[in-house]
């Protein structure tokens, strides 16, 4: 399973936000329909992603029934949302709010339903507007993946990207 990816030469180092959420607790980020982290999607993730310590988060999905693509195990898809949840969230800890541009999955093992699937991720570094992060899912080994994933974001202004979407009341706080 491939778990790196080339980086650019000129990649800079990125330091954590003063504001950033505390190492061990919840990153909250999202509104409350958030596909990925939402609590009133009752069809959602439900993901919990926690800030690690530097530039590093974890997190934690259950991989229920509605899940299912073969038989008895996560759909792909639903696996690349997860990973698009925990590696967006990422940057938060740096002070950067994020859109995915790339996102890129290597699947290692199937991952049954009715387990509690881990996410460790990484933010990389920057290479002007782009972020580069990492990211592998263990059940409890980070390693002994059962998959892993890498993904370029690029910055954006919050309002400005969102202001036709969003009602200003739902736009989250800086970091």
């Amino acid at each position: 399973m491939k778990t790196s990816f080339v980086l650019p030469d000129d990649l800079e180092p990125l330091t954590r936000h003063p504001k950033a959420t505390p190492p061990g607790r919840r990153i909250d980020l999202h509104h409350s329909m958030c596909y990925g982290c939402g609590r009133d999607v009752p069809a959602g993730l439900h993901i919990d992603v926690f800030a690690g310590e530097g530039l590093t988060v974890d997190a934690r999905m259950d991989v229920v029934d509605r899940m299912q693509g073969g038989p008895g195990v996560i759909h792909g898809g639903v696996l690349a949302a997860a990973f698009d949840e925990v590696m967006g969230t990422s940057p938060l800890i740096t002070g950067l709010p994020v859109v995915t541009v790339h996102l890129e999955i290597d699947f290692a093992a199937p991952i049954p339903l009715g387990s509690t699937l881990q996410f460790h991720g990484e933010v990389l570094g920057r290479q002007r507007r782009k972020v580069y992060t990492r990211a592998v899912a263990h059940f409890g080994d980070r390693d002994q993946p059962v998959a892993a994933a890498h993904a370029v974001f690029v910055v954006i202004d919050l309002k400005e990207h969102f202001a036709d979407y969003l009602d200003k009341r739902v736009m989250p706080s800086d970091v």
